[in-house]
């Protein structure tokens, strides 16, 4: 078979000619009609550049209408190395008089080779094309930009077929098989670790979702989301000696810190240097925490009011006055500016400036207590100030037992016991001595009296049991620690909700809760013993909303795997039906809240309430983390709430001698 050179009409068909590239057409007759991507197209460039034609394009003679040959070919198979060479002239790669080796076939029907050759093919497993990206790495020394620009991919999807070529053996043999998806095989590519990879797939149950893998993958690291790994910093963390395992097939938000107690110890390192300048402000002591304290039983003192220096007054007055002159001039505009947005901004930060110096810290109470620096769940340190040891109250006056020096109970049985004659100068002497304190025995017999008619007398006198209760409940809220005071038996326990749901304290709702306690902690006499004077001196409407303050931070409806209390869950409802709680003024389903943590059968099923059935198909077959993300731009505004979050309706009247709640509220 002779080769030809040029461009001459060749009528052997098979025979292999060099065209020049401007003179191959695409063919009418090409079985493929849905054109070439941009991406695949690329490809074949880079590959061309690199490695040569690998395939010979096959062509048929251009007729004219006379049947005579034009000179030019269309290309029956290879249009997309025909286009890929465009591509290459058009870059000034090559000439496009570049020559191309072509097959000459005038014997078979352009149509039909073109469709057997797409056909009759099988492309290649995606796990030998792991494995075979992963060699060349290994043995030619190659990076993912190398390889990518041979290959005509990008460096990110080189890196992804090098981290799934990395996977264990084992399991891409079980990829190979058919007992894994790609998505299921890609969560194993989290890590590199080929026993993690193994142990993990001996572990998985029935459920082999990729977000079920990808999380026992990382369930010893900590997310780069992580409020520790905010507040460190990954450079921080890295040079330190860190490393952060990346997750190439999803959004991981920066990856995985794989040394939780490398990152804990900077964490509390950080801390505690700004322990030592908030200590600087001149509190007594500053202690550094990861999570607050909240069972260090100790005393607190809250800012008082303060006047404002003349200066400072002037400042505020002026800021104000300019914040509502803006406010009132832009009233009614659709969008502010952006200077005076940006002039706001400003304004509203020196009027909280200059109104936080409305409340300070008695230097006294300043000298005496402390401060807990914690993380807070964004990623920032929160200063916790005013709080007191034991050691540094001051003195409590001295109890009833010490001022009577010997009532002990030694003491009370000589005294019973003394007999008329045993000892008469004695006897005589302890009858006429005027100074000898009551026995305890004594003591507690006629106090026993008295609160036998202490409660007689308070259950007569609603207006005075108010008083009470709410001394009690204000003294073990705010003045715990030492002895608060109060003669009533109450217990006031307020369980604090970090440890039960992450964030909780710095949501909107915490930080209103927060702001309200601050308030009237503020309010507070600094002494337990001034406070039934101050709970008195309350007008009905301020005592009533300090009572229900009180009351408030009792309330307990946590629901625990552990706990069995049906009938404290059920009273909870009807709490909130008695005060018409509206969780959506609190809680919006988000994918951190609600839709990341549940199932997609559950997200859908969100979606289906909330929004329509027809929404929920759409996303059927979307990816969990895909689906979590238009999930909660689709349910956003539409007022859905998970059902532990909806108050119940009204009780109905099947509730009986229960009674009306409503009513009852009302």
């Amino acid at each position: 078979m002779t080769t030809k050179t040029n461009t001459e009409t060749v009528t052997e068909s098979g025979t292999e000619i060099f065209v020049p590239l401007s003179k191959l057409k695409k063919s009418p007759r090409n079985a493929r009609k849905t054109p070439h991507s941009e991406a695949h197209i690329e490809a074949l460039a880079a590959s061309i550049a690199v490695k040569g034609m690998l395939q010979n394009l096959v062509v048929e003679p251009e007729r004219d209408r006379e049947g005579e040959p034009t000179g030019s070919y269309f290309v029956t198979i290879g249009e997309g190395r025909r286009q890929a060479q465009l591509l290459r002239a058009k870059r000034k790669q090559i000439k496009k008089t570049e020559p191309i080796r072509c097959v000459l076939d005038t014997e078979n029907d352009p149509q039909e080779i073109s469709l057997d050759e797409n056909v009759n093919r099988e492309n290649l497993h995606p796990a030998d094309e792991f494995e075979r990206f992963r060699e060349l790495a290994e043995t030619r020394g190659w990076g993912a930009e190398e390889i990518a620009a041979r290959f005509g991919k990008s460096p990110h999807v080189v890196r992804q077929r090098l981290r799934l070529g990395a996977v264990s053996p084992k399991l891409m043999q079980v990829y190979r098989d058919g007992g894994l998806t790609l998505d299921q095989l890609m969560a194993f590519a989290i890590s590199e670790d080929h026993a993690r990879q193994e142990q993990v797939y001996d572990n998985l149950s029935w459920n082999k979702e990729p977000h079920i893998i990808r999380r026992m993958m990382t369930e010893t690291h900590v997310r780069a989301a992580d409020r520790r790994a905010i507040f460190v910093g990954a450079d921080a963390y890295t040079e330190a000696g860190g490393a952060i395992l990346r997750d190439l097939f999803s959004e991981d938000g920066g990856g995985y810190f794989e040394d939780a107690a490398l990152l804990d110890r900077l964490a509390l390192e950080k801390l505690e240097k700004i322990a030592e300048d908030v200590r600087a402000e001149g509190w007594k002591w500053a202690q550094a925490f990861i999570d607050f304290p909240h069972a260090h039983g100790l005393h607190r003192y809250y800012p008082q009011p303060a006047a404002l220096s003349a200066e400072d007054q002037q400042q505020l007055d002026a800021a104000q006055a300019e914040f509502d002159a803006l406010n009132e001039d832009y009233d009614g505009a659709e969008e502010l500016p952006d200077e005076i947005d940006a002039k706001l901004g400003e304004l509203e930060a020196e009027i909280e400036r200059l109104s936080e110096r409305q409340y300070a810290y008695a230097p006294d109470a300043i000298a005496r207590s402390g401060v807990f620096v914690v993380l807070n769940h964004d990623g920032t340190a929160r200063m916790e100030r005013g709080f007191v040891r034991p050691e540094d109250e001051t003195a409590e006056p001295e109890t009833e037992a010490v001022e009577h020096g010997n009532g002990g109970a030694a003491d009370d049985e000589m005294v019973a016991d003394v007999q008329p004659g045993s000892d008469d100068e004695t006897a005589e002497d302890e009858d006429t001595d005027e100074s000898k304190p009551l026995s305890d025995l004594l003591i507690r017999d006629l106090t026993a009296h008295r609160t036998l008619g202490l409660r007689l007398a308070l259950g007569d006198a609603p207006d005075v049991v108010l008083i009470a209760v709410t001394h009690a409940l204000a003294a073990q809220t705010f003045y715990r620690g030492h002895d608060t005071g109060s003669c009533l038996d109450l217990t006031a326990v307020s369980t604090p909700l970090g440890g039960h749901a992450d964030g909780i304290e710095d949501t909107e709702a915490g930080k209103a809760l927060a702001d309200r306690h601050a308030a009237w902690a503020a309010r507070m006499p600094q002494e337990a013993d001034e406070l039934w004077g101050f709970v008195v001196a309350l007008d009905p409407d301020s005592r009533m909303a300090l009572f229900a303050h009180c009351a408030s931070l009792t309330v307990f409806a946590v629901k625990q795997p552990w706990d069995r209390k049906p009938r404290a869950l059920a009273t909870a409802d009807r709490l909130a039906q008695a005060v018409s709680l509206d969780m959506m003024a609190h809680w919006r389903p988000t994918g951190r809240s609600y839709l990341g943590r549940v199932t997609k059968a559950q997200i859908a099923e969100a979606v289906r309430e909330g929004v329509s059935d027809e929404a929920a198909q759409r996303m059927a077959g979307m990816k969990k983390q895909a689906m979590a993300e238009a999930a909660e731009q689709l349910l956003a505004g539409t007022g859905w709430l998970p059902a532990l979050l909806r108050t119940p309706e009204a009780a109905s009247s099947a509730d009986g001698a229960n009674g009306d709640y409503a009513h009852a509220a009302e």
